[in-house]
């Protein structure tokens, strides 16, 4: 059966390692039949979450800006890939920014999620904080299982996840969602 996935890339580098990885996942996705979205965060513009509470009760953001569009695909999503680079070990800021503003309708979200992250360490201590931010989302999440990890360990200039064990782990993990 098709789902329908929605990859969300975190990196602000086009073609960066973790938006590379994020490909990679997607044309497995593509080859097994699924239908694939992704949403490059570097070309929205995505407003930092102002803690005013307003969409506590609207299930609306005040703000005018792409989080609507991105949160209408989220929902409607069968499966939701994130994807990020690991500075000072945790996702960045993008997507933490992302995270903050889906609180208009959290409770909506539902299915399968992804993580892909890549970062320049090789220890798995590294990726804790990483980790950890996201399990902290997933458990806010009622509808949400965290199905998969894929981490491209040795990754800091833009290419260097090619040859990476990380790049066919995506690749099958797409095929296999």
């Amino acid at each position: 059966m098709s789902k329908n996935i929605l990859i969300i890339s975190a990196s602000p580098r086009r073609k960066g390692n973790s938006d590379y990885l994020s490909d990679e996942f997607m044309r497995g996705a593509n080859e097994a039949g699924h239908k694939t979205e992704k949403i490059f965060f570097h070309n929205k513009k995505i407003n930092y979450c102002l803690g005013c509470g307003a969409c506590y009760a609207t299930h609306k953001c005040v703000q005018k800006d792409d989080m609507e569009e991105i949160l209408d695909k989220m929902v409607a999503a069968d499966i939701l890939v994130f994807a990020t680079p690991v500075y000072f070990y945790t996702m960045d800021a993008q997507l933490k920014t992302l995270i903050d503003r889906t609180v208009p309708r959290y409770t909506q979200l539902k299915g399968k999620a992804y993580l892909i992250a890549t970062l320049a360490d090789q220890g798995e201590k590294s990726m804790a904080g990483t980790l950890a931010a996201f399990q902290g989302y997933i458990d806010c999440l009622d509808n949400v299982e965290w199905t998969n990890t894929i981490i491209g360990y040795g990754a800091w200039d833009k290419g260097d996840i090619i040859g990476n064990p990380a790049v066919e782990e995506a690749y099958k993990a797409g095929k296999n969602v």
